[in-house]
């Protein structure tokens, strides 16, 4: 467990005992003014609009500094926004941030989807990977051969932007936000929303260390027809996902094999029918 990890759970087990022992707080004398000493006070609430310390990685007019196919993505209102349709499906595919590679950091957007069949999610410390070789079973129907034909045909059109690795996962319905998927990987989901996982070696092997709520519950706090704030923290082997001020997830990646310590960022696309995916407002602050 990295120190930091151990540190907030070292003070969650504080706050468990000064709540528990709450008649004893309060006939604790209090400490007079301009003292010295620490007193117990509550933090300040977050302030989304504050970007002292942050870097902005969009200019909110342009697509500087990132690259992605420009067919799907383009900026509009203030937000680079990806779009598909059938007529036009974008298939799974990505908008690049160019600005460099990523290890230990927190990334602050907003994102907002439209189209029940919208699936998305953000890209961290994530690489570039050529797109996985897919097969049809022999006795594939006319019209899954059709299909398969088409969906080979974008995937080596948006070849150049096929990523593998991190993804704080997003989609409509809301099934699978908050959670952490493994891009491009025979790991897949690592840890469902609600969950504190705790990954160890083989690839596979993984324990569940604790719960931050429950996975229909935390649903509740997420804006299934607005926009959402969403933070990411990549803190060593840590990877927290917060949405709207709730924390959804918490990953302890120890696979000495698997484990990325650094890499890009993107934001991602795929579902089908007619879709839209906004992101608006993106910060990062490094973090030592």
């Amino acid at each position: 467990m990295s120190s930091r990890l151990v540190g907030l759970v070292t003070m969650s087990a504080l706050a468990v005992v000064l709540v528990g022992t709450g008649s004893l707080v309060a006939q604790a004398p209090a400490r007079p003014a301009g003292g010295g000493g620490f007193r117990f006070t509550q933090p300040e609430p977050i302030d989304w609009e504050n970007h002292d310390g942050w870097t902005s990685l969009f200019d909110g007019k342009t697509l500087a500094n990132w690259d992605g196919p420009t067919d799907v993505w383009h900026v509009e209102d203030g937000a680079i926004v990806g779009g598909s349709t059938d007529e036009h499906p974008s298939g799974t595919t990505n908008i690049i941030y160019k600005g460099g590679e990523f290890a230990n950091f927190r990334l602050r957007l907003e994102m907002k989807l439209e189209g029940t069949g919208a699936n998305g999610g953000i890209q961290y410390r994530s690489r570039l990977v050529a797109p996985v070789e897919r097969t049809l079973p022999p006795d594939a129907s006319p019209d899954m051969k059709a299909r398969f034909a088409k969906e080979q045909e974008i995937a080596k059109m948006r070849a150049k932007w096929n990523m593998a690795g991190y993804q704080a996962d997003y989609d409509y319905a809301n099934r699978y936000t908050g959670q952490l998927y493994e891009q491009s990987s025979d790991r897949g989901i690592i840890t469902y929303r609600g969950q504190v996982v705790e990954t160890e070696g083989n690839g596979q092997k993984k324990r569940l260390m604790g719960a931050v709520g429950n996975i229909d519950e935390l649903k509740q706090f997420i804006h299934q027809d607005g926009w959402n704030q969403v933070e990411i923290i990549a803190d060593g082997n840590t990877l927290t996902h917060i949405i709207n001020g709730h924390v959804m997830s918490i990953t302890l990646d120890t696979d000495a094999a698997k484990m990325a310590s650094s890499g890009l960022i993107a934001l991602e696309i795929e579902g089908g029918g007619t879709l839209k995916i906004s992101h608006r407002n993106i910060y990062l602050k490094k973090l030592p």
